[in-house]
């Protein structure tokens, strides 16, 4: 009787413990790109479609949806609110979709609203024009903005106080122009801008170093300046100038990854934690990642959850800087 009940015990432990680890695999795996394709969230989820698959996490690629609006704030409200605990559902996030739930873009959901699960990589900010535009360095255009800033149209992801136009208006900051007065056209993403640039629908993109490689590798955009600490150790970066060298002390990375619904179980969110963790120490995800012009970040789980709200409450910060939010 000891004997069995011993025996009891512990195969429900084991039960118990293989749930917490591991829920398995989920039937009809999916990510949401929140925009429309061609841009960093469409990039970000087909880089782990791919490396889930090739890490034999999955056993098929997951689909990828478009769900545009708000930069990001559609989906985040659809996936709270109807989809809360679709184990199934990942949906890519960046530092844009941090910047926005700063400032309560998202309507009545905060940063606390769903389960941060990953990090995958970073990229950088940049400042895209089309090959043959007159303006050569960001000098060049922050003299044009400051001769007439209604002339230059600015193609930026989002409205007034999304993460394009932040990078923008931190350099109209530095050159003492009100960023109030800078003509923007608001676009959904790195694909429309880079389709409105490449059109002659704006002069100027704010946008991602990552979304504009296929453009510069056509000869079809230059990039005026990244803004990342140094310049980019990759042989089609190296020549790309820095706003820092520039004279504009501006870096901005742009962190990219997923996170799942509220009411997803903690078996479900374990079982995608520690699929993640195997992905990131993979060396054939690193180059993948390198593929997609990405760069090491990261961050699973607990560390995460800390990091992104400690990024929130800077980007408040930054907010009240620029009069977005009291």
């Amino acid at each position: 009787m000891t004997f069995s009940l011993r025996r009891l015990a512990l195969a429900t432990g084991c039960l118990l413990l293989a749930g917490n680890v591991l829920a398995g695999e989920p039937k009809r795996p999916e990510c949401i790109a929140p925009a429309s394709p061609g841009g960093g969230f469409d990039l970000t989820c087909k880089l782990v479609q791919s490396a889930l698959v090739q890490e034999k996490i999955l056993s098929k690629p997951m689909r990828v949806t478009y769900m545009p609006g708000g930069v990001g704030a559609v989906a985040y409200n659809a996936v709270v609110a109807q989809r809360p605990a679709d184990a199934g559902t990942l949906v890519a996030w960046s530092s844009g979709s941090l910047l926005n739930l700063a400032q309560g873009k998202f309507g009545r959901f905060d940063e606390n609203a769903v389960k941060w699960l990953a990090a995958v990589g970073t990229s950088y900010g940049a400042i895209a024009v089309k090959s043959d535009s007159p303006y050569k360095t960001l000098d060049d255009l922050v003299a044009a903005l400051k001769k007439d800033p209604s002339k230059v149209v600015i193609g930026s992801g989002g409205t007034v106080g999304s993460q394009d136009w932040m990078q923008t208006a931190l350099i109209a900051k530095a050159a003492g122009i009100n960023p109030r007065d800078l003509r923007y056209v608001a676009l959904e993403g790195g694909g429309e801008i880079a389709t409105a640039l490449l059109g002659g629908h704006i002069q100027v993109g704010s946008t991602d170093i990552s979304d504009s490689m296929p453009h510069i590798q056509s000869g079809n955009m230059r990039i005026l300046a990244v803004f990342a600490e140094n310049r980019l150790n990759e042989p089609e970066m190296r020549d790309i100038p820095t706003a820092r060298e520039q004279g504009y002390d501006i870096v901005w990375p742009v962190v990219r990854g997923f996170y799942l619904g509220p009411k997803v179980s903690d078996e479900d969110y374990a079982w995608w934690k520690q699929s993640f963790d195997k992905m990131l120490a993979s060396e054939d995800f690193a180059k993948l990642r390198d593929q997609r012009e990405l760069f090491p970040f990261a961050m699973t789980g607990e560390e995460l959850d800390g990091y992104v709200k400690k990024q929130v409450a800077d980007y408040k910060t930054l907010a009240r800087e620029f009069g977005l939010i009291q």
